[in-house]
Formats: C-alpha cells, structure tokens, sequence
C-alpha cells in the first residue's frame, strides 16, 4: 500500500533506531544494580561489541545509500541522512551513560577492594612489576609509527585500539612529536592481575589490583621512545571503524575456486574500507585531534565520537574471574538428565521411536555431538549431511564429519562462505573438510544458505532409514553455551524426506522442489505464514478463537507487519517476543492495539524463532531458522519446520508463555520504545522465565499458571 511519510512514520519504527533501543535494553542490564558485578561488565562488554557491528553494517549501509543519493530508507521513507544524525545522536546519549555506569561499577567494585588502576596510581613495587611484564611480554609485540614521517596513514585497523602519542620536552628545546601504537590485545591479555600485597593476612583483607593493557603500554613511553630524548609522553586511545560489507556480485556459479578467491580478496579489503566511525578520547588535545584527523584522512563532520580513556569494552567480556561467587551469575550446568537420551542406549534406537527436542543452552549441546560420533563409528550409517554457517573455533563437530568421512561414510558439508565475519573461518574449514574426503558444497547462486539441518541416513535390514536434526541455531558449541536456541530430532518420514530433497537442492542448484511440511525460502515460508494469518484473521471475523504467538531475534519486514496489523483489525489476539530490531508499533489505538510486543534481556541471548498459529484449536507449531526480515524470507534459504509430537508442543509452550509471564526481565516494546520494564500485578510473584523454565526442565515444577489473557488452550501449563 502507498503511504505518506506521515503514515509511514505512524505505522512503522525504523529498523536501526529499533537496533539502538534493543542495545539500551543490554545497557539497562549494565546499570541494574540487581545485577552481579562482573556480569554487569560483561554487559558492558556486549554493548560495545554489539554497537562495533552496528556501525559496521547497518550505519555503513546508510552512509553508502546516502553516497549514491538514494532518498529514502525501508519502511518509513526518511532520508538516510535523517537517520544517520539521529543514530549519532542516540550512539552519544548512550555513550555518555555508559561512561555513567562505568564510573558506578567501579565505586560498586571499589567497595569490595577491587580496582582498576591505570599508570599513576602503582605503587612502587607494582610499578617495578608492570615494567618487567612490559619488558618480557608486550613490547615484542608493539610497532610504532612515526606520524611526522609519512604524509598520510589510512591503514589503522578496524576494531582495532591504538594510542595516539605526543612527545614533547618540558624546556621546550625540541618541537612536539606524534606516534601511533597499536594495542596488541590479539597477542597480549587486555588485563594484567598485579600481584597481591605480601602484609595481607586475612582473606577479608584481600585486595585485587588490574591494569588494562593501555595502561601498561602508557606507563612505559619513556622505554618505548629513548632514543629520541623526549622527557613528556601523553597518550590517548583512538579506534576506528570500518565498513564490513563484502562487495561480492557474482553468483556462486562463476566456479567455486573463483568464488572462495573473491571472498578472500572481499575479507581482506576490509582492513581499508571507508571508515564509519573514529572514536577519541574526549580529553585529547584539539590540535592534536586535528593533526590525527588530517592524516587518517578523516573529515571532522565525519562520525566523530568523543569516548572515554578507553575503548574495545568488548574485551570486559572476558574480565578476570576474580572476587566473590557473589560477583557472578549462579551456575547453570547444561543438563544431561534428558529423560528420553538414556546412557548407552543408541540414539538412533530412540530417535527412530519418537521425536526428541533439545532446549539450548540448559540442555547440554554434546548431545548432538554424541550423534555425530555414533553414526561416524556406527557400521549401519552410510551417509551424513549437514549445513554450517558457523562454527566453534575448535570444532567437535568438525573433527567428527572427518572421523565420520574416514570410516567410509558419504559426508557432505553444505558451508557458507558468505557468513558475515565467519568468512575466513569457513574458507579454513572448507579447505579442511575437503582434504579429509568430505564434500563441500559451497552454498546455492545468489542466496545464503542459513538452515541449519543435518541429515544421517542409516541402514535398518533392508531399508534406509533418514534421521533429522533441525535447529533454530548454527551448530556451534560455543554459542549453544550462551544462545537460547532449540534443537529438533526426528526419524518422521515427513520431515526427513523433505530435509533430503532440499540437500539434493544443495548438490545440484536446479530444482528447490516442492514440499509439504517443512517450509523453505525463498519461496514457500513466506507464502505459508501469510496463509496461516489469513486463516487467523477468518477465525476471528467468524467469531472463533484466534490468536497468533511469535518468538523472533528481528520483526522488520513490511508485508508480514502489515499481515499481523490486518490481524490485529481482524480481532486475532498476537503475541510477539523480539529480541532485537522491531519495526511493529505494537499497541496503538486502531492499528495494533490487539497486539502485545515484548523483549527479555537476561544472562543467555534470546535466539530461538518459534511461531504458534490457533488454527481453530488444532494449533500448528514451528520452529525456525528464519527472522521475519525480508532477507530471511526473500533472498536466503532457510527452513521452518512442524512439531507434530504433542508432548514436544506442550514444552513450546511452557517455553513461550514463561517468557509472556516474565516480570523481571522483559521489556514492553511500545512506539516510544522506552524499554518500560514488564509490571508486576500486586499479588503477582516474581517470574524470571530463563530461571524457571531451567528449573522446569531440571524438576518438571513450573509456578502457578498463567494470566488469564494467555491463549484459552494453554490452561495446562
């Protein structure tokens, strides 16, 4: 439908403004003292990393769209011009209160005789022991550059942290000097631990001292630059960020050495793509901002940012394991108390009897890696196939597709070559994986491949038997410790046929076929969605039960917000859990005001995708591997695939009305996007849905059950 801007503006959120208020929620969990110490750093440390891509992708995006003078931005038709001023002015706001919170965490720390102390605060003997580490470890590893002898230095690396150095005499006999140092946190730790004060006697007197790398490296200028008989050293930490889309426009089908070559070429040229962003320490020197700018080649109208003494808080993410339990969330070891995987009982004995559902990460992921190791050792399995968009650094999974290849079997590995900073590592693996015997198939021409599904097809007497997994997430062991995703074992023939005919897809680019079960894009999960509400929206124009329940990381594409708005006029009842962007104005007079938007923000990162339709009380289920974003639905390929099992769709929605019922965590997500935290009835007892729905699957014992509004079928949980 055609709208005016004025329209626009009412009917839909830009998508990158959205991004920065879900970035708030992180920042929100940051700033709650309620929140243990150090994990509120690791937020920190989030925020920071979360905000580096933001830049690299999204506000890049703009900034090329305003280059070549296209006018108006998705959904809401602002210019991206327009946008671009309000994100800087949003990224400011937020960064001034990350500095507040900062400042907090370290009084909060303080308190418990734990600091952060840079170069003039050590104590004698601290300051001895910095420069001896300087001495052994860091100063292998630094290269300074001269900034007075080059015209011009545009090679600054993306993520990267430099300090900015000025040298100068105090009897002014000698004209000021800059250098460039990079901080070397790939071969250094960001954080040095001093040691302990030898009077300490009790543990209460316990005292833990830090300095960052920067610090480290300021402290010891004078060792760095000797030569140049310069006796005053300042530094300031600066950082630059980089556009980080690949310019990649050939289709696949160019030739496969000639596709992964231009990947290569595309990855590297990152390290000297336009700058986005040029962060500083606020309390530099103009002059000296000037003569940096000018020699990186930065405008000042640019996106200049003032920051704080340092930048990079990615690295707090992994801050030292230091202080109290306390400091820390409790534990939540993932369980392997699955009561359908038995110990020494064949998985394929148990798959092959009825559907099996894994909740990650509180289910522990080795279960599908114990799969793999069985069927790579098993004489009855004759082939594997499996999709890797990412992978763990030191991949069990891989190591198993390689035994698995050794002892005979057929294994395909269908990898993507295009996922976005995993592209080196997935040439790496590529490489690997061939040269152990298995084939690689680098993706479909023109589409990502971002399903992730394995298929094992094993020999029972004389017939072949396909088992499937299917999972809201990548096969990734490192992530299923931290992401909330859901991984789906099945031997149903409906499902496995399906999941075999998409990977013959894979094999030969020619015919994506047609399915009845599982749904696939870029065709079909658009289309059945859109069926599926349309029969929502009959439902309840005839007076039936009605409702819709959608789990999602992104809502942001325009076709399916303008299908859940008919719905919502219709009189369908939606719920909808996003995570991050959101451009749906959830709640508004006439427009929406039937459907309620939330977003919980907590200790595991919220990635499953599951989406629940009425259908007259004979509910559909599917799990996804799909955002509602048109990339997802128009120009990837991706699946969305049925639960059948009974028992599978009552955990669906002890998972979904948990997180509906959270009010410790969820945010509502209204047009002002205030992040308001969910309310708390009176008599309403805390819920915590990550803790509790853990705790279900570890006892089986839920709270009492929920608010009335919830769908009239999910009375049982």
């Amino acid at each position: 439908m055609t709208l005016s801007p004025q329209a626009k503006k009412r009917f839909y959120k830009t998508r990158e403004i959205s991004w920065l208020a879900f970035n708030e929620r992180v920042l929100q969990e940051a700033a709650n003292p309620e929140v243990p110490l150090l994990e509120r750093l690791k937020f920190l440390g989030i925020f920071s990393s979360n905000l580096d891509e933001f830049f690299r992708v999204r506000v890049a995006i703009l900034q090329r769209m305003h280059r070549l003078e296209i006018d108006e931005v998705p959904l809401t038709g602002e210019h991206p011009k327009k946008v671009l001023t309000q994100i800087q002015k949003i990224a400011l706001r937020q960064q001034n209160r990350f500095e507040t919170v900062y400042q907090q965490i370290l009084k909060d720390l303080g308190k418990h005789k734990i600091f952060i102390v840079n170069e003039k605060d050590l104590t004698p003997e601290q300051a001895e022991y910095v420069s001896s580490y300087f001495r052994e470890t860091v100063r292998p590893n630094l290269v300074p550059l001269m900034l007075d002898q080059v015209d011009a230095f545009q090679d600054c690396k993306d993520r990267s942290i430099y300090l900015a150095v000025k040298m100068w005499r105090a009897d002014g006999r000698r004209k000021p000097k800059y250098a460039l140092i990079e901080v070397p946190t790939h071969a250094v730790p960001r954080f040095l631990v001093l040691p302990m004060q030898s009077s300490v006697e009790t543990p209460e007197q316990l005292q833990h001292t830090i300095i960052l790398l920067d610090d480290v490296i300021r402290h010891n200028l004078s060792d760095i630059f000797k030569i140049l008989s310069f006796d005053r050293f300042d530094a300031y930490t600066i950082k630059m960020t980089r556009d980080a889309e690949l310019a990649i426009n050939e289709a696949v089908d160019a030739g496969f050495a000639s596709y992964m070559e231009k990947i290569s070429k595309s990855v590297k040229k990152r390290s000297k793509a336009p700058a986005v962003r040029f962060i500083y320490d606020k309390e530099m020197p103009v002059e000296m901002l000037k003569f940096l700018t000018r020699k990186l080649k930065f405008k000042l109208d640019d996106h200049l940012q003032a920051g704080g003494r340092y930048h990079n808080f990615r690295d707090f993410i992994k801050f030292p394991r230091i202080g109290p339990a306390s400091f820390r969330y409790p534990t939540m070891p993932p369980l392997r108390n699955h009561p359908d995987f038995k110990e020494q009982e064949s998985f394929f004995k148990i798959i092959a009897k009825h559907d099996v559902i894994l909740h990650y990460p509180y289910h522990s992921f080795t279960y599908f890696i114990d799969l793999l190791r069985e069927a790579a050792i098993d004489p009855a399995v004759e082939s594997i196939s499996i999709s890797l968009y990412r992978a763990a650094k030191h991949s069990k999974i891989i190591n198993a597709l390689i035994n698995a290849a050794k002892n005979g079997k057929r294994v395909t590995a269908v990898i993507e070559l295009q996922a976005r900073f995993d592209e080196e590592a997935n040439i790496n693996w590529s490489h690997r994986l061939a040269e152990e015997g298995v084939r690689v198939i680098y993706g479909v021409p023109n589409y990502k491949v971002h399903a992730k599904l394995c298929l094992i097809v094993r020999k029972t007497g004389k017939k072949l038997v396909r088992f499937g997994h299917v999972s809201t997430g990548n096969f990734n062991e490192d992530t299923a410790k931290l992401y909330s995703d859901i991984g789906f074992f099945t031997a149903d023939p409906r499902i496995t046929t399906e999941i075999q005919k998409l990977f013959h897809f894979f094999e030969d680019n020619v015919y994506i076929g047609s399915y009845k079960h599982l749904l696939v894009s870029p065709v079909f999960v658009r289309r059945h969605f859109e069926t599926l509400i349309d029969r929502e929206i009959h439902a309840a124009r005839s007076g039936k039960p009605a409702y819709i329940v959608a789990k999602t990381n992104s809502l942001v594409d325009q076709a399916m917000i303008d299908n859940l708005y008919r719905a919502s006029q219709a009189g369908v009842k939606i719920w909808i859990m996003v995570r991050g962007m959101c451009s749906l104005r959830a709640g508004v007079t006439g427009l929406s005001e039937n459907i309620t938007a939330i977003s919980v923000v907590d200790k595991f990162l919220e990635h499953t995708r599951i989406f629940v339709f009425c259908n007259g009380g004979d509910e559909k289920y599917y799990i996804s591997s799909a955002d509602w974003m048109t990339r997802n639905l128009d120009h990837r390929v991706e699946t969305a695939c049925p639960i059948y099992d009974k028992q599978i769709q009552k955990q669906l929605r002890v998972f979904l009305s948990l997180q509906l019922r959270d009010n410790s965590k969820a945010r509502i997500m209204d047009s002002s996007q205030t992040n308001r935290f969910r309310p708390r009835g009176p008599e309403e007892p805390e819920l915590r849905c990550q803790d509790t729905f853990y705790a279900w699957l570890k006892t089986g014992k839920l709270p009492e059950g929920p608010p009335p509004e919830l769908p009239i079928f999910w009375k049982d949980v």
